[in-house]
């Protein structure tokens, strides 16, 4: 697999007022193109941070990264804002429909910005929504919601799919429908899937496993045979 990202020493600090927040030290890893991975670790250990500089949300304060070869760490805002744009999907806890569109005017929202778009359509009709296209969120379930959140996200054919504790507000069921999306985006188009959760139980799904502890990187532990959801030992 070709190297995707490439992390040197990524640092974060925040300061707020005379308090100084270490929320990186020194993080260093390489993501690959087609792998899945599961970030896990305790509120406060560093993870939605690094989730943040990941997607370009965000800078460190120290450090390198690299996406591709280019270097993230000293780009200026239009080239993050073109590198979030074009490369990178982002799925979170809360869905973050506009409720005045339907779900397919909702995805159809990335395609417009998207270089190389999936179909809006079809993917609707691969998270099982065909016939929930014309339905607007209030019309929803949290987890047909959720769905649409994931296939605007992978509608703009990203390479790398960020998802911030995706199935933290959803029941077993529909948290088992959302991973094997997930899995699925990975593994039929080859591309790199980051999941950020408390569920320790999702790490089983992945290629490798990323431990965060006090803003470090205190082990990566990889897995030789991936599980599908709904094998995982809940």
């Amino acid at each position: 697999m070709d190297t995707l990202i490439v992390a040197r020493n990524l640092s974060k600090v925040y300061k707020m007022g005379e308090v100084t927040v270490e929320a990186l030290r020194g993080v260093s890893f390489e993501l690959m193109e087609g792998e899945m991975v599961v970030v896990l670790g305790p509120s406060g250990s560093g993870k939605s941070t690094l989730l943040n500089i990941i997607g370009g949300m965000d800078k460190p304060s120290d450090g390198e990264l690299f996406y591709m070869g280019t270097p993230l760490h000293s780009s200026d805002g239009k080239q993050l804002t073109s590198y979030r744009r074009n490369e990178v999907g982002f799925v979170f806890q809360f869905y973050n429909l506009l409720p005045n569109l339907t779900a397919l005017e909702n995805v159809l929202l990335s395609v417009q910005i998207a270089r190389n778009p999936l179909s809006a359509e079809e993917l609707l009709k691969k998270v099982g929504l065909a016939d929930r296209a014309h339905h607007f969120p209030s019309q929803l379930s949290g987890g047909e919601q959720q769905r649409v959140a994931i296939a605007r996200a992978m509608v703009k054919n990203p390479r790398l799919l960020l998802c911030d504790e995706p199935t933290g507000a959803l029941d077993y069921k529909t948290s088992i429908q959302v991973l094997k999306l997930l899995q699925d985006f990975c593994y039929t188009y080859s591309k790199t899937v980051v999941i950020i959760t408390h569920n320790a139980a999702i790490a089983q799904m992945a290629h490798r496993v990323f431990y965060l502890k006090d803003g470090r990187l205190d082990r990566i532990v990889e897995n030789e045979n991936p599980l599908p959801p709904e094998k995982v030992t809940w």
